[in-house]
């Protein structure tokens, strides 16, 4: 078994890249807190620790050697991080209270991994999540009753062009072979016209599948609306229609349907993040983020 190294004091590197940087073992002393004489022996018992003359004496003053070049580039890497990790321990844990739109499919498939990420890393933010359809959240948010927001692409707002944070394909569901014994996914995709459990005439999803099946030549009806997923996947559920969705976790009794039942190809559809336009706020820029992080982890 190797033996553990001598671990090295980030108090004797600092001074050691200050001296090496170009001041005098004086004014490294001041500016650590330590004698003269301190940092010099500090200095000798690092080159013992590392059997290695670091520091010689020139003309100009003391001098990284070599080696002592060496180890300056990695010793300001180790101190930058060894800062990082203090700075983020001590700083001030953020709170306050973020108001966060997004349709409810999105809520299922992205949000609970996100937010349970962002409870453990600040559980003194309170995260008010309100679900509609992108639609309503669109007015909501120029209303200024949400500070945040998830949107479907299609559903612009005035001055804003939002921040892509996903984009994949659109993909066809129906009920799952065997799932009801007297309704065959394949028969459904057949029908004429096919009946579909939609959203309401604004939802960009509605309009790809009914343009995606124009361009096929096929007749469609949309004999279900509902304003939420949970809804069309109800009636897609009771085998009654198909729907449309992004890549999710489909409920027990559903299927992803395709070329295979002799349905169209859907184009791939984008969600955007809009933010208020409002005074900095900590609490608002780490949801942020943990939204592009939790939303870029499933496009990888």
């Amino acid at each position: 078994m190797l033996a553990i190294p001598p671990g090295l004091d980030p108090d004797v590197l600092r001074a050691f890249v200050m001296i090496a940087e170009g001041c005098s073992v004086t004014r490294a002393a001041e500016r650590v807190g330590r004698t003269q004489s301190a940092i010099s022996m500090q200095m000798k018992k690092l080159e013992e620790v590392l059997d290695a003359k670091l520091l010689a004496r020139a003309a100009r003053g003391v001098q990284p050697t070599h080696q002592g070049l060496w180890l300056l580039e990695r010793a300001r890497t180790l101190l930058t991080l060894h800062d990082e990790i203090h700075q983020a321990f001590r700083a001030a844990p953020l709170s306050g209270q973020v108001r966060l739109g997004t349709p409810d499919d999105y809520a299922l498939q992205w949000l609970p991994d996100v937010l349970a990420r962002f409870a453990e890393q600040h559980p003194r933010i309170e995260v008010d999540v309100v679900c509609l359809n992108s639609e309503e959240l669109a007015e909501r948010f120029a209303a200024g009753s949400l500070d945040l927001t998830l949107l479907t692409e299609g559903h612009a707002l005035p001055g804003q062009s939002g921040e892509e944070v996903w984009r994949g394909p659109l993909r066809w569901v129906g009920p799952a072979p065997n799932a009801l014994p007297r309704r065959d996914p394949a028969a459904l995709a057949q029908r004429d016209p096919i009946p579909l459990a939609l959203a309401h005439p604004g939802c960009t999803w509605r309009g790809a599948a009914l343009q995606a099946l124009g361009r096929a030549g096929r007749q469609a009806r949309v004999t279900y609306n509902s304003a939420t997923q949970t809804g069309c996947f109800a009636i897609t559920l009771a085998g009654l229609a198909l729907t449309v969705s992004t890549p999710t976790r489909l409920p027990p009794g559903l299927a992803w349907l395709g070329a295979a039942e002799g349905l169209p190809a859907l184009p791939d559809m984008g969600i955007f993040m809009f933010r208020a336009e409002a005074p900095e706020n900590a609490a608002v820029d780490a949801l942020v983020d943990a939204i592009r992080l939790g939303f870029g982890a499933s496009a990888t």
